[in-house]
């Protein structure tokens, strides 16, 4: 997995293993929490690039500054802002499971496998200005899921969440009969079966129903999506107690002419019809779509919501 997206996945990953003390969005989802979540995330990211822009000797010097850095606390401070802090470099308590050892490793991001030595952005994690976040627990995290369902939807920068995810609960789970993971289409399953506790993954890259929902073929030289339909991908994560959307990276132009395609109506009725719009418009047809859509089936009061917009795998811009 690429630096940036590993630290990413830690920091959202202990936030809700500490008990969920981030920004959440209760449906209907509001524009102005996905701005923040943008914004947010684009902060975080241009401290990523900076530091991992320097050089092997000083991320050495670095591990000698930091290495006996202990993480203390227990982040229970309503006043602490775990949004705002810098990444600091520990090879004491990290890495918090190995690229070898898990088995829901995609080829694609098994970089260790793949023989990749240097290793050490593995060794970076999130530091608040002001407080500390303790250690990734993942029983700790099983016990708040027991008998509940997370489900990741989005693209492949969510299902890299979900992969480093279930890898660092796997490693805490020595007996295999007491865990299960099964693929289903565009559905990825984790169950810690002693919990009762699942974590999934559904492929959804442009939230509505569209030309890129295929789990296995990523690349399309045009998008469509349909205006009106969502309740096939909706069917999947419609009991979950926690969702997070993640949905940004396949709305960004890859040339400045590039447009996308709306269908409205149905070939079966007689009465489709394609627009062709600019990306951006695309991306605002589907948010107010599936906003529409939690408003009217979520319980706010049972689920709870989150909702990322990711930008490359490699770059933070």
């Amino acid at each position: 997995m690429v630096p940036e997206e590993r630290m990413k996945t830690e920091a959202t990953h202990k936030a809700i293993a500490a008990g969920g003390k981030m920004t959440v969005v209760h449906s209907p989802v509001g524009v102005r929490s996905i701005v923040t979540s943008l914004v947010a995330f684009l902060i975080l990211a241009s401290s990523i690039v900076f530091l991992l822009d320097r050089g092997q000797e000083e991320q050495v010097q670095m591990a000698v500054e930091h290495g006996r850095q202990e993480v203390q606390g227990d982040a229970s401070d309503e006043e602490c802002n775990w949004s705002r802090g810098r990444w600091v470099y520990d090879n004491v308590s990290r890495p918090l499971y190995s690229g070898l050892k898990c088995t829901f490793m995609f080829p694609e991001v098994a970089c260790d496998k793949y023989g990749r030595k240097d290793v050490m952005y593995q060794q970076w994690r999130w530091q608040p200005h002001g407080c500390d976040l303790p250690r990734f627990d993942a029983i700790r995290l099983l016990e708040k899921l027991r008998n509940n369902r997370l489900v990741f939807v989005g693209d492949s920068l969510n299902r890299n969440q979900w992969v480093s995810l279930v890898c660092m609960v796997e490693s805490s789970i020595p007996d295999a009969r007491h865990k299960m993971h099964s693929i289903n289409g565009s559905l990825l399953s984790f169950k810690a079966s002693e919990y009762n506790a699942t974590i999934d993954f559904y492929w959804s890259p442009l939230l509505l129903e569209s030309n890129g929902d295929s789990p296995t073929i990523h690349w399309l030289e045009y998008k469509i999506i349909w205006a009106d339909r969502i309740e096939k991908h909706a069917s999947a994560w419609r009991d979950a107690d926690i969702i997070i959307f993640n949905s940004y990276v396949w709305w960004r132009k890859h040339k400045a002419d590039m447009r996308m395609k709306v269908m409205y109506g149905s070939f079966e009725d007689g009465d489709a019809r394609l627009n062709a719009v600019e990306m951006i418009y695309g991306f605002e047809i589907a948010l107010k779509k599936l906003t529409e859509w939690l408003g009217e089936n979520i319980d706010k009061n049972k689920t709870r919501i989150f909702f990322a917009g990711s930008y490359l795998h490699i770059h933070g811009e």
